[in-house]
């Protein structure tokens, strides 16, 4: 039997007399079933970035708030707020995505130092 060190897989192969042929569909199994481990820890990884990305669709959770009385804006994501509602709707938000780009990088590496 071929056995892996890490997790002591046991494949054992006995469907012929030849051991050359038993070793090789052995070692061919080893190999399916490391790629299927490796393809779903692959899987799990993109699935769980996906949930990160994904809001939770409570119809509450308000991203931005725009107070056109007052002339302000409030990103309740990153509670960051621009007072100057005019110019954020004709198109001046590059403020508000560096602001969000800074939020979402200190995210990330509070969650690679965990």
């Amino acid at each position: 039997p071929n056995t892996g060190e890490v997790e002591e897989i046991l494949i054992e192969c006995t469907e012929t007399r030849d051991q050359p042929k038993n070793k090789e569909r052995a070692l061919a199994r080893l190999r399916t079933f490391i790629y299927d481990k490796e393809h779903q820890k692959y899987v799990d990884d993109i699935a769980s970035r996906r949930k990160t990305l994904v809001s939770t669709g409570d119809r509450s959770a308000k991203i931005r708030t725009y107070n056109y009385p007052q002339g302000r804006i409030t990103d309740h994501r990153i509670n960051y707020t621009i007072y100057n509602l005019s110019a954020f709707m004709d198109g001046d938000i590059q403020d508000c995505i560096d602001h969000l780009i800074v939020a979402e990088n200190a995210e990330r590496l509070k969650e690679s130092e965990l």
